[in-house]
């Protein structure tokens, strides 16, 4: 293996993602699976996994009963977690003025009140097996850091504005990662997000309206393609980011800029 294969090597390191089945969640699995990588995946809905060759786990990442149940027993089977990705995210779309407590609540809790139970578990596991190096990789958003565009919703094609409360959620997800990072590098644990922006569903794609103006909004003058995020993963996971904690890496195309 050479310098540089070596030093971006995710060879069999554990790797739990979680949102494993959602459209990122399965691309991220993938991209760990052909890097060497011992992948296992946890969501809600494992039925609808869509690569193979993965370990899975059915997981509400609300109950922390449950995550701490699941966390355990892929402990138990792999004894370590090298790498914890907190990609579980949800989102609600309705106009602000119609904002319901049920909808707040519920992206509060899973973007939030999840990835701090699934990382409460994990280090909890880490000091009980005595393990010596981890990475936790928590997936942020380009509206955790800057405000959505409503010019480039369109009634047409597009009516569901990007809400308050995801961005709000993903802001919380980005300086949950430096709290840890400063709390956690004692014991060996890097803690970094990565913040992609509007990625293009091949599947199932945004409206041409829409996808045109988040081109014109974008420096580089589209969405991102889905294989474009994981690199930025995998480096986070790598031995080549040994000395990288704390960081937001924005894959958005330049969109952050302006």
């Amino acid at each position: 293996m050479s310098y540089l294969e070596n030093l971006f090597s995710c060879k069999d390191k554990v790797v739990v993602v979680t949102g494993a089945v959602g459209q990122l969640g399965a691309v991220l699995c993938d991209a760990f699976l052909r890097a060497g990588a011992k992948v296992v995946g946890v969501d809600q809905e494992v039925s609808q996994n869509k690569v193979e060759g993965i370990d899975h786990y059915k997981l509400d990442n609300t109950d922390k009963k449950q995550v701490m149940k699941v966390f355990g027993d892929i402990m138990a089977k792999y004894k370590k977690i090298d790498v914890l990705v907190n990609n579980a995210g949800v989102s609600t779309f309705a106009p602000f003025e119609e904002r319901t407590e049920e909808d707040f609540d519920w992206v509060m809790d899973v973007n939030l009140k999840g990835t701090f139970f699934c990382i409460q578990a994990y280090v909890n596991l880490y000091d009980e097996y005595k393990l010596k190096a981890g990475s936790i990789i928590n997936i942020g958003s380009i509206f955790g850091v800057v405000s959505p565009d409503f010019r480039v919703y369109t009634d047409t094609d597009c009516p569901r504005k990007n809400s308050e409360i995801y961005g709000a959620t993903k802001a919380g997800i980005i300086q949950m990662t430096k709290y840890f990072a400063v709390h956690l590098a004692d014991r060996g644990i890097r803690v970094n997000a990565v913040s992609p922006g509007g990625i293009l569903n091949p599947e199932n794609p945004q409206g041409r309206d829409f996808q045109k103006n988040y081109g014109f909004r974008c420096p580089m003058k589209r969405m991102a393609k889905e294989q474009e995020i994981p690199g930025a993963v995998i480096y986070l996971a790598s031995d080549c980011a040994s000395y990288t904690t704390g960081q937001n890496i924005m894959v958005d195309g330049g969109f952050s800029c302006w």
